[in-house]
């Protein structure tokens, strides 16, 4: 039985085999490339600069918009230098490295989510006590525990998923290396035990889903005491979408990696995987933060300061 230590490279998944709609392929994810790294580097870039956003909130942000970045980074160079090359092979230990980076950024943001809800929590249904719980030291720890918690998820999978035997060729029917098409290519029972880890991982997932719903249904519970309609209307829109948000990502993670074989197709597929992990760090800098105001006050001093320099 041969082992997948003897693949020097993988074949990943092409869009399409026509050159004209491979460029159109290529143009539309660096366009959302582009927008991810800019709305990302704009928040990271602002909230280190202006000192009125160092407070846990913003802090948790500019953590948020390294993980998106990370995500985003992991998976969508590589498509677009397939496309652009008119290649679709990626080798083994690219294929690795793209598992490890992607597992460990989304099971730290999932974390990071959580800890986002519990400080909206605390600072909204709990304020009196919100210095006390929300302290530096506090926040730090909280920030350190998701990406500690990523880390071990990605060392746990990357681990397992290469100690598996492959025997069914070396084509990945996905635009990157993804877990669950790797475990298509198995022909020896040593992928139950990864496939265990991810009903783990994704019930522990799930739970941090239920912490955030029930986080905001106490918020909403909240707001809905708000005398001003106008600070009500902000603040559920808000609220309503940093659910939509994650719910989109948690859902289309868990269904990726849980689908049984019978719903898997190269086109579903396709979209799930664009939806968890390309679209949430394009749209999660609109969602989070180009909403909030204190931010977008950064944001165009920050501008203003450069194009006082490039006067």
């Amino acid at each position: 039985m041969p082992n997948s230590s003897f693949f020097n490279e993988f074949v990943l998944l092409t869009f399409t085999d026509t050159q004209e709609l491979q460029l159109l392929h290529f143009l539309l994810f660096l366009g959302i490339y582009l927008a991810a790294l800019l709305g990302n580097g704009l928040i990271i870039t602002a909230v280190a600069c202006d000192h009125h956003l160092h407070t846990p909130m913003y802090f948790f942000f500019l953590n948020l918009s390294l993980l998106d970045l990370g995500i985003i980074s992991t998976t969508v160079p590589k498509s677009m230098a397939n496309s652009l090359w008119n290649t679709r092979a990626i080798s083994y230990s690219g294929c690795a490295a793209q598992i490890f980076f992607l597992v460990f950024f989304i099971s730290a943001e999932y974390s990071l989510l959580t800890v986002m809800a519990y400080d909206r929590y605390i600072a909204i249904c709990r304020p009196l006590h919100y210095r006390t719980f929300m302290d530096s030291r506090a926040c730090v720890k909280m920030a350190a525990a998701a990406w500690g918690s990523g880390l071990l998820c990605a060392l746990l999978h990357v681990g397992n998923i290469f100690a598996i035997s492959l025997c069914q060729g070396n084509t990945v029917d996905q635009f990157f290396c993804e877990i669950p098409q790797i475990l298509k290519l198995s022909c020896s029972h040593s992928y139950l035990r990864e496939v265990g880890l991810i009903v783990i991982t994704d019930f522990l997932m799930f739970g941090c889903f239920i912490f955030i719903l029930l986080s905001y249904v106490q918020i909403f519970t909240v707001v809905l005491r708000i005398p001003s309609e106008q600070g009500r209307h902000k603040a559920f829109s808000m609220c309503l979408l940093h659910l939509a948000v994650v719910s989109l990502s948690i859902s289309t993670g868990m269904f990726a990696y849980l689908k049984p074989p019978s719903l898997s197709s190269p086109a579903l597929d396709l979209v799930v995987a664009v939806l968890y992990s390309v679209v949430p760090p394009a749209v999660n800098p609109l969602i989070y933060s180009m909403r909030n105001k204190e931010l977008k006050d950064a944001l165009r001093k920050l501008v203003q300061w450069v194009q006082c320099q490039h006067q």
